[in-house]
């Protein structure tokens, strides 16, 4: 047979048309496997040995069609059929027309696909599940223990316990071991184990009870495989209270063995470790750690400041108190809180005392990160202490969080973004980390499809959390889109009084020039803080822009007394030096000497300002946009202008929306370049 006899016997033996119909049916066969095995929880292996299976069938299928005809008698082989008693070519077309029908099912299935995929991704409400196959086996929650005594006062006991357990075993590296911001909101016992193992994304999940008695501890905990509610391991302890240390560590090494963990010397030692000999000063250490977990306002942190200081005053060498002490204090001092008594000294002290003590435990280098982060503003020292940290603490969401921030503000954004991602793995229904990663981050960048998106994924986990509302219409307002974001705020209860809300509520009545509500919205602030509190940074932020307020609506002299008042609370003395903190401290200053119009004050400080935050990705902008603003204000038109591209294309700089709302701006609004800038937004 010739070259040209053979391929026209392909053709009319169907075999090309047979192979497109095979590849056809196969497309749409896998189409279908990939929607249906992951309903089924089946195994990643199912879909792999199913290509194998397709792949090798499509030559049998190609000899099949080459030897045999399908006549009316059935099927037989082409050497018993005569010429002209084939009926190939009715065959072929109705091959042809069953693969064109296949071929459409087939694009009516991927439509579907790409379809539901958009929806499920673009809808950021929705939280990524995994299948209990997937799942990995060494990964474990700890859920809440119930406090079981009669002093119910004591639940932060019980927290505590709890915390400790979790954390000794996020020391371990071979486990994945959800943080505990996760797991507070469920209760101790739930009924719903898959799903919750589903939602935190572990195999494992740790319950427990906790009584205390005087000086007695009574702990029952057990282990549960999520999918199955199947009970691993349980065990009750009964010991001193100044024996519980044992207990937690017990706990966790058993847990690992359950999970057939492999653990280093330094992991055992971590599980075992004895922080304090001191009931008393471990006491006092847990209602620090309690009153940090569950509240997020500043007061909170001050109070839990306190606590950690009592239990380094009950015991000097607490070296696990010493390093939380320093970290409290350091957020303190960023926030500028109680800067009175929260100095750099403070800060420093403690972080020495924790390396000092307990030189070789992750918390100790958290510390000394925070240290570098916030007091000393060394970025790259941070950066390398938190590494030191993530080396030890190989599961704490906290520690990929620090490493985040800091990456941030040495304008590594894209190394920044994974360790934001990591820490939300580990600490996946965190609103607090979701919202700093959406607002603090996404929003930075300007990616806001992203930052919606985690906000809403935010709100399924809590949906009566307004601050992630008041944080969404913040994102709205940076779109310019203020009708929407004028629609989230309607949905907050009046009389939230926390600083994001208040930002967001504030921002949205003076981009609507509704001035006589920006200054209720302030006051409203101001009365709902103890009498006599100084006010941190952000709140002085506030006071300027009610002060701004004043004097767009004609009360000039209200205005300087708000002025004044921030000039007094941030520089009592000519002496005094303002340090560079989270919220723009030293440019809140210079706008208050603007209002003022202490012109060459103003502008020295602000230049100061953006010298201080020189080198700072996040701060850095924000100081050069408050420096623009006062040239501005006092006709330095130019000088002015000349910073606006730059700041509209720099990560977290300005938008278009803001130039065009802010009444700051007006200075400028006239100016053909400024209206040229704000003609461009498409």
């Amino acid at each position: 047979m010739s070259d040209r006899d053979f391929f026209s016997e392909l053709k009319r033996r169907n075999v090309y048309k047979a192979a497109v119909a095979y590849i056809v049916v196969s497309w749409l066969l896998l189409q279908a496997a990939s929607i249906l095995l992951p309903t089924f929880d089946a195994p990643s292996w199912v879909m792999k040995a199913f290509v194998v299976f397709l792949v090798l069938g499509f030559a049998p299928v190609l000899i099949f069609s080459w030897l045999f005809e399908i006549t009316p008698e059935g099927i037989k082989r082409e050497s018993e059929i005569a010429a002209d008693r084939s009926i190939s070519q009715q065959t072929g077309r109705k091959l042809v027309g069953l693969t064109v029908v296949i071929a459409l099912l087939a694009v009516a299935l991927l439509v579907f696909q790409l379809v539901h995929h958009q929806s499920t991704t673009a809808s950021p409400s929705a939280v990524p599940r995994k299948p209990a196959s997937a799942l990995p086996d060494k990964s474990i929650a700890v859920l809440p223990f119930e406090n079981l005594s009669d002093d119910k006062a004591n639940g932060y006991f019980s927290e505590g316990i709890q915390d400790e357990i979790l954390t000794r075993l996020s020391k371990v590296a071979a486990l994945k071991v959800i943080s505990r911001t996760s797991t507070q909101k469920y209760k101790s016992a739930p009924d719903n184990l898959r799903e919750i193992g589903q939602q935190l994304g572990v195999a494992n999940i740790l319950e427990g009870s906790v009584q205390k008695i005087a000086n007695a501890v009574h702990v029952n905990v057990q282990l549960i495989r999520a999918a199955t509610d199947e009970h691993l391991w349980a065990e009750s302890y009964n010991r001193k209270l100044d024996d519980v240390f044992a207990v937690e560590g017990e706990v966790a090494g058993a847990i690992a063995d359950q999970l057939n963990t492999k653990i280093s010397g330094t992991e055992q030692q971590a599980l075992t470790a004895r922080p304090t000999q001191n009931p008393a000063a471990y006491d006092a250490y847990l209602r620090a750690l309690s009153i940090e977990h569950n509240s997020y306002e500043y007061n909170s942190y001050a109070a839990a400041e306190r606590d950690y200081a009592r239990a380094v005053q009950l015991d000097p060498n607490f070296g696990l108190a010493w390093a939380r002490l320093a970290i409290i204090r350091s957020f303190l001092y960023f926030n500028a809180i109680n800067a009175d008594t929260i100095g750099p000294d403070s800060v420093k002290i403690a972080t020495e005392r924790a390396r000092a003590l307990a030189p070789e435990t992750g918390e100790s280098w958290v510390a000394e990160g925070a240290y570098r982060y916030r007091v000393l503003r060394d970025f790259n020292s941070a950066l390398a202490a938190y590494q030191e940290a993530q080396k030890r603490l190989p599961n704490s969401s906290l520690v990929y969080q620090y490493m985040g921030y800091v990456l941030r503000r040495l304008g590594r954004w894209s190394e920044a973004e994974p360790l934001y991602k990591k820490a939300v793995e580990l600490d996946p229904r965190d609103v607090q980390l979701l919202n700093s990663m959406a607002n603090e981050f996404y929003l930075y960048l300007r990616r806001f499809d992203d930052a919606l998106a985690i906000l809403d994924r935010a709100l399924q986990v809590a949906p009566d959390a307004n601050t992630t509302v008041a944080n969404k219409a913040a994102v709205l307002q940076t779109m310019g889109r203020l009708d929407e974001a004028r629609a989230e705020l309607a949905k907050i209860p009046s009389g939230w009084t926390d600083d994001f809300t208040v930002a967001a509520f504030l921002s949205q009545a003076l981009y609507d020039r509704r001035f006589d509500e920006a200054i209720k919205i302030v006051d409203g602030k101001l009365g709902s803080m103890p009498a006599g509190q100084p006010l941190d940074s952000l709140a002085e932020s506030f006071v300027v822009l009610r002060g701004f307020c004043q004097e767009w609506l004609g009360k000039k002299e209200e205005a300087q007394k708000s002025f004044g008042r921030v000039v007094h609370d941030t520089k009592p003395k000519p002496e005094t030096v303002v340090n560079p903190d989270a919220n723009g401290l030293p440019s809140t200053l210079a706008l208050a000497y603007a209002g003022l119009g202490q012109k060459d004050q103003a502008l020295a400080q602000a230049q100061r300002s953006v010298e201080q935050y020189a080198g700072d990705a996040v701060n850095q902008p924000g100081a050069e946009l408050i420096l623009a603003q006062i040239q501005a204000r006092f006709g330095l038109t130019d000088t002015a202008m000349a910073a606006l591209p730059h700041l509209l294309e720099v990560p977290s700089g300005i938008t278009v929306a803001n130039l065009k709302y802010d009444p700051l701006w007006d200075p400028l609004r006239k100016n053909p370049r400024f209206q040229k800038l704000i003609a461009a937004e498409k």
